[in-house]
């Protein structure tokens, strides 16, 4: 008879989540992945069938938040330049206070262009940013906020890379005056 599992496994995909973060996917080793969830590697193997499988969890689990995340803000009644600002001002937060980028960006940097399964999640979850993006400026256009002659589609595509940007920049070392200049001339741009 098999043994009751003694642990919570969101919090055990939580704690790995931190770990692929934190080092990247190659460079996370099972061991590391053991000190990081406190699971031994049969709970791991057995829990989560392999290394990538546990990665492919967690990389749901950031996509599944930060897009949740930001689509609470775009639902908000400010502004679409508000909520623009919003973001870009979150980001630089983040990146001021832990500069370790972004999960998505990432992965998308180490592993999209030699695994066609992660590389097709990361191309569903920009997909539903680009969406909810570009409805939101949209509504900002036909509200007088943003400039109607400038296309919705494009101006989301320019926010994502901006974010994007202004996340890889803070990993090679500009400081928070560099990523609030960026997303003030983002914004600006916009």
């Amino acid at each position: 008879m098999a043994r009751p599992r003694k642990f919570d496994e969101e919090r055990a995909v939580d704690a790995a989540l931190e770990a692929f973060w934190t080092a990247g996917y190659e460079a996370t080793s099972t061991q590391d992945l053991c000190e990081a969830t406190g699971l031994g590697r049969s709970s791991i193997y057995n829990t989560f069938h392999s290394k990538r499988d546990l990665f492919r969890r967690t990389l749901a689990l950031y996509m599944e938040r930060r897009t949740g995340e930001l689509n609470e803000l775009l639902d908000s009644e400010l502004t679409a330049r508000e909520k623009l600002r919003a973001i870009f001002e979150r980001v630089v937060e983040e990146e001021a206070e832990h500069g370790r980028g972004c999960f998505f960006v990432n992965t998308a940097v180490e592993l999209a262009d030699r695994d066609a399964e992660v590389a097709g999640e990361l191309e569903r979850d920009y997909r539903r940013r680009l969406e909810s993006l570009t409805a939101a400026i949209d509504a900002g256009r036909r509200g007088g906020d943003i400039d109607p002659a400038k296309d919705a589609r494009a101006l989301a595509h320019f926010v994502i890379a901006t974010v994007s940007g202004i996340r890889v920049s803070a990993r090679a070392g500009a400081g928070r005056d560099v990523l609030e200049s960026v997303a003030r001339t983002a914004l600006a741009a916009i």
